[in-house]
């Protein structure tokens, strides 16, 4: 049987419509689901029944389950400024657990910094992001090779990446949320000092 994602915790996010763009969402091992794509965190008002993109989004998601649980396993995402966490924590909070790896790339992070931040009972690490894809620094951070997954599929890949992210570990400095906020510098425009 196929893991279906109405019997997985990305069943609600389905049914509101906050799983827009994706690049794979299916099972990806045998009882693990996946998601890459994006994740609305704030709807427009719609008019009638003309249906509008997302107010606010989480960018780059990519996001994994076990058959069974109620968290997320692994999560990792592009914010486009660091205080959005927050109100990721109002969305998706339920599906943060202790002992899930959860990663943050930041656009207003200075370049130089990585952060540890606690958020109740979970730690997110809080990374800056260059002008790579939250993707490519994610491989990167997890010493994975391009080569060692060229020959899989999306869902192969998918799954090799979780598992070395379930590995992960850093002592980074831990701070606050609201330490954080302190520190994040102006958000940069993502477009700028790109080829049209």
């Amino acid at each position: 049987m196929t893991l279906k994602i109405e019997n997985t915790v990305f069943a609600r996010l389905e049914t509101e419509g906050r799983l827009t763009h994706p690049i794979i969402k299916e099972e990806i091992s045998p009882g693990r689901f996946g998601f890459r794509g994006e994740i609305a965190l704030k709807f427009q008002t719609s008019m009638a029944d003309e249906k509008r993109p997302p107010e606010l989004s989480i960018w780059q998601a990519f996001v994994t389950t076990k058959e069974g649980s109620s968290s997320f396993e692994v999560f990792m995402c592009y914010l486009l400024s660091f205080e959005y966490l927050q109100l990721t924590m109002e969305v998706l909070g339920e599906f943060f657990k202790p002992g899930g790896k959860y990663f943050i790339y930041s656009n207003n992070q200075d370049l130089l910094c990585k952060y540890r931040i606690p958020m109740g009972d979970v730690t997110f690490y809080c990374l800056p992001i260059g002008e790579a894809t939250a993707y490519n620094e994610f491989l990167e951070l997890l010493f994975i090779d391009k080569n060692d997954i060229k020959k899989l599929n999306t869902a192969g890949k998918m799954d090799y990446i979780t598992e070395k992210a379930l590995e992960f570990d850093a002592d980074w400095e831990v701070i606050s949320y609201e330490e954080g906020l302190k520190r994040m510098g102006p958000v940069r425009n993502p477009n700028e000092n790109r080829p049209v």
